[in-house]
Parts: C-alpha cells; sequence; structure tokens
C-alpha cells in the first residue's frame, strides 16, 4: 500500500454495502489503506437513529475480515459537533504536513461541502475524493459555483494525490447502488426486506439488539 492515507467519514447509521464498496474501490483505485470514521454528531444531517456505540460496534463488524479497511473512532471521543475541519487539524498534527490525505465522500457530500465549516481550508489540508451517489450527479453545472470552481481547477489524477500532500480533486470510479441509509431505515421499519442491503453480521446485529423497527 501507499502512503496516501485516506479518510471516509459519515454517520453509518447503518453501515450498508454501498459504503464498503467505495472503500474498497478506493483502496484498490489507489493502492492505500483506508479509514472508515464514524461521527459522533454530524453538523450537516438530522440525529442519527442509533447510538454512536452501536454505529461503532456495526462499522467494526463490517470491516473485521476485510483487508485494507480501518475504523477511526476519534470523533467519537470528542465532544460536540463532529467538524471535519478538527480532524484534519488533528491528522496533520499527528501524520504531519508533508504525507499525502484524502477525504472520502459521495457526490451528495460534495454538492453540500461549501456549507461546511472552513471548506476552503479542508480543501489544503487534505485532497478530495469524491465516489458518486444516486441521484447526486458530479457534473459542474448541478454544483455551486464555489465548488463547481474548485472541481475545475483541481482536478487531478491518481499519481497526483499520491505526490502531493492535498489541494486535489480525483472522481473515484466505483458502479452505483441502491443501497442507503435512510431508505434502509425506513425497510427496517416498515418491514420489508433489507438483510442484503448489508453485511450479514451487521444484519444479525441490527436483529439482535432490535435495532431501526421503530426508527422513523
Amino acid at each position: 500500500m501507499s502512503d496516501l492515507r485516506i479518510q471516509y467519514g459519515g454517520s453509518f447509521d447503518p453501515v450498508h454495502n454501498a459504503h464498503l464498496a467505495i472503500a474498497k474501490a478506493a483502496r484498490d483505485t489507489l493502492r492505500a489503506d483506508v479509514w472508515l470514521m464514524p461521527a459522533a454528531d454530524p453538523p450537516h444531517k438530522a440525529d442519527t437513529a442509533a447510538s454512536a456505540l452501536h454505529r461503532l460496534a456495526m462499522l467494526q463488524l463490517a470491516i473485521a475480515s476485510v483487508p485494507g479497511l480501518h475504523v477511526d473512532s476519534r470523533e467519537l471521543h470528542r465532544p460536540g459537533p463532529s467538524w471535519t475541519i478538527d480532524t484534519l487539524l488533528e491528522l496533520r498534527r499527528e501524520i504531519g504536513t508533508k504525507m499525502p490525505l484524502a477525504l472520502l465522500m459521495g457526490a451528495d457530500s460534495l454538492h453540500n461541502l461549501h456549507h461546511w465549516r472552513a471548506w476552503r481550508q479542508i480543501t489544503e489540508l487534505a485532497h478530495i475524493l469524491v465516489a458518486e451517489r444516486p441521484g447526486s450527479p458530479l457534473d459542474t453545472q448541478h454544483l455551486h459555483p464555489d465548488i463547481a470552481a474548485f472541481v475545475h481547477r483541481h482536478a487531478c489524477s491518481a499519481e497526483h494525490l499520491r505526490q502531493s500532500p492535498g489541494g486535489g480533486l480525483y472522481r473515484l470510479p466505483v458502479a452505483l447502488r441502491p443501497e442507503a441509509s435512510s431508505l434502509l431505515r425506513q425497510r427496517i421499519a416498515n418491514g420489508e426486506s433489507w438483510q442484503d442491503w448489508l453485511p450479514h453480521q451487521v444484519a444479525h446485529y441490527i436483529r439482535q439488539h432490535h435495532l431501526y423497527h421503530a426508527a422513523e
């Protein structure tokens, strides 16, 4: 694996097959390990349906036998909202300013990046690694003008990610998948079929702890 470090943040409420497919695609395309990072209090989303401890446990089960994927639980131990800028500044103190660092996100997050705290500093501290999501096209005409300008100026190759600390944007080639955490929670609450959308260990955990059955 390369010296590039990839951080993949999210609520993971719950983690599902699309999350894992994106993480594996980043691992394989960039030949780098990926750290999945559950947020304690996502400032850009509604409250999570499952507790931080349950979401962390499900994430650990999901990647237990998957090489190159790891869990980074730092945001669960930090009080207050899980601001990405705080996490990246903390990471930079740990790994230094020279090591390549990439922030992996879905295209839906890229569409809202201009609302994130200190988003321009985020793009300086790390590369942005973006995976397409259903309903969130990556063509710049659908993006906020500031984000579209960033995409236009900073789009780069996979090799560039490994050669510089941050500042680039790379479109991760990954097949679109139907899974989404909100739809998954609805399926569970409505008694519809849902087990095929996530690893069987996670499905067992959800049944064992009676999660999401009255979530929404």
